[in-house]
């Protein structure tokens, strides 16, 4: 695999940020994380909860954070975020490494919680993998990119029927892309496609 910092590799235009201190963050995220499969409930119950506390805000804001929210998360361990409280909530909001928005916390919890009555028939990976489209080609650019697909207006209804909260069409789709369960790379994007 090549190496992020390598100078003229082509990336997502959403990728190319102008050089400062956090671009190699930025484009690490981009060539080695987003769009690569992503499988298992603790993994993607992180990523769910990142992508919602994302709305409205910059990537970026989230990504500088990340470590952050995994510490105040108990590493996003679903059964751990289930039996939250109260004070749990406070603390959270009294965090300033992390997002402090009572709604976004609040629904992180109901989200964990959700995640926890799945039941061992279905864990949350298998829920959310069963929303994956087809495989198709590439865009060749970011208008080409939607920012809902049927498919993550059905996961989006379903996770709501479940009790999921903050997880609309749009933000299930930027999970999706950011999973692999979409390849959202542009077509001339050096990142090789992957697998799911």
């Amino acid at each position: 695999m090549s190496d992020s910092s390598v100078p003229g590799l082509v990336r997502c235009g959403w990728a190319d940020l102008r050089p400062g201190p956090y671009t190699a963050m930025y484009r690490s995220y981009h060539d080695h994380e987003w769009g690569r499969p992503l499988h298992g409930g603790v993994a993607l119950f992180e990523r769910m909860s990142l992508e919602a506390f994302q709305s409205g805000l910059s990537w970026l804001i989230i990504l500088r954070k990340r470590e952050n929210f995994r510490r105040a998360f108990s590493g996003f361990d679903i059964e751990q975020v289930a039996r939250y409280t109260e004070a749990d909530v406070q603390r959270l909001l009294a965090d300033d490494g992390i997002v402090r928005n009572r709604a976004k916390i609040e629904a992180t919890i109901a989200n964990a919680r959700a995640a926890a009555d799945l039941g061992s028939s279905e864990d949350l990976s298998e829920l959310l993998w069963s929303f994956a489209p087809p495989p198709r080609p590439r865009p060749a650019d970011l208008s080409e990119i939607p920012s809902a697909s049927a498919e993550s207006k059905a996961m989006a209804r379903e996770l709501k029927r479940r009790g999921f909260r903050f997880v609309g069409p749009t933000t299930a789709y930027a999970l999706m892309q950011a999973t692999g369960m979409v390849d959202d790379h542009i077509r001339d994007c050096w990142v090789p496609p992957m697998a799911p």
